[in-house]
C-alpha cells in the first residue's frame, strides 16, 4: 500500500506539482533500507540529497582583489585633458587669417590697375556664363528632339 503511495507522489514529483512535505516523504522513503524492487531504479535520484546535505566544501578559495590605482588613472585623465584642449587652442588660434579693415577691400590708386581687375573679373563672369548657356542649348536640342518623336507618335 506505501508502494502505491510512493509511485503516485513520484507521478506528481516528475511532473513538478508535490508540496515540500510529499518531497521530503520521498527523500526519507528512498534513504531508508525497505524500497520497492521496482523502484530501486529511483534510490540513487533520491538518495543523492542525502549525500549532498552531508558534504562540505573544505577547499579554500583565495579571494584576490584588484586594486586599481586611481591616482594614475586620474593623472593619466588630466593629462589627456590638457593636452586636449591645449592642441584646440593651438590650432584654433594658428588657422585664423589677420582681420583685414572693410575700407581696404578692393581699392586700387591707379586707375588702369582698376580697370584691369575688373575686366578679369568681368572675363571670369562672362566664361561661366557662357558655359551656363551651352548646356542649355543641349537641352533645347533634347526638347524638340523630344516633342519630334512624340508628336509622329501620336499620329501613327
Amino acid at each position: 500500500m506505501e508502494s502505491d503511495r510512493i509511485e503516485i507522489i513520484l507521478e506528481k514529483y516528475f511532473q513538478g506539482e508535490t508540496t515540500i512535505a510529499e518531497e521530503n516523504e520521498l527523500k526519507s522513503y528512498f534513504s531508508s533500507s525497505n524500497v520497492a524492487q521496482h523502484l530501486e531504479q529511483y534510490k540513487p535520484v533520491f538518495g543523492y540529497f542525502s549525500q549532498a546535505k552531508e558534504h562540505r566544501l573544505t577547499q579554500e578559495i583565495p579571494l584576490q582583489t584588484k586594486k586599481r590605482n586611481v591616482a594614475w588613472l586620474s593623472i593619466a585623465a588630466s593629462a589627456a585633458l590638457l593636452l586636449g584642449i591645449g592642441s584646440y587652442f593651438y590650432f584654433n588660434n594658428t588657422n585664423k587669417t589677420p582681420v583685414v579693415a572693410q575700407s581696404d577691400l578692393g581699392t586700387y590708386d591707379n586707375p588702369e590697375e582698376a580697370l584691369a581687375a575688373t575686366q578679369k573679373a568681368l572675363a571670369m563672369v562672362s566664361h561661366n556664363v557662357n558655359t551656363g548657356i551651352e548646356s542649355v542649348q543641349y537641352i533645347k536640342e533634347y526638347q524638340q528632339s523630344k516633342n519630334l518623336i512624340f508628336k509622329q507618335n501620336k499620329i501613327q
